[in-house]
């Protein structure tokens, strides 16, 4: 068996997630999501979402230099930016530094119980 070190190990761990995520947009219903835009479209429109849990992430890989925005139908979701920083898009949109994995976080915030399929719409604004 090939010796694999701590950095092949986190290589193959991180291209197995990203994998999953990939089957896994698209199915409204299942999290996390690796997300691509399309060469003619700045916009990613994902309707008719379904959150099971309490949050649900997206995986991006922008370019440095573009920037991030969101616009989502409902007041009960909080969208938040959680790598490679921590960035609120309530606060407005965030400006790429550096060609990496960005998570974006849905995250649950009505003030009542959470419906157990919550349905919203998502637009993910990609400007360069």
């Amino acid at each position: 068996m090939p010796n694999v070190n701590a950095s092949d190990a986190k290589d193959i761990e991180e291209n197995i997630k990203n994998s999953y995520a990939r089957l896994a947009a698209k199915r409204p219903d299942v999290c996390p999501k690796l997300l691509q835009k399309n060469v003619d479209d700045d916009t990613i429109v994902r309707t008719a979402e379904v959150m099971i849990s309490n949050y649900c992430d997206y995986y991006l890989y922008p370019e440095r230099g573009q920037s991030i925005n969101i616009d989502i139908n409902t007041d009960q979701i909080e969208t938040l930016l959680i790598v490679p920083t921590m960035h609120n898009f309530a606060n407005g949109s965030y400006q790429v530094e550096s060609y990496d994995k960005h998570v974006i976080r849905l995250n649950y915030v009505g003030v009542t119980h959470k419906p157990e399929r919550l349905s919203y719409d998502v637009n993910i604004t990609i400007t360069s």
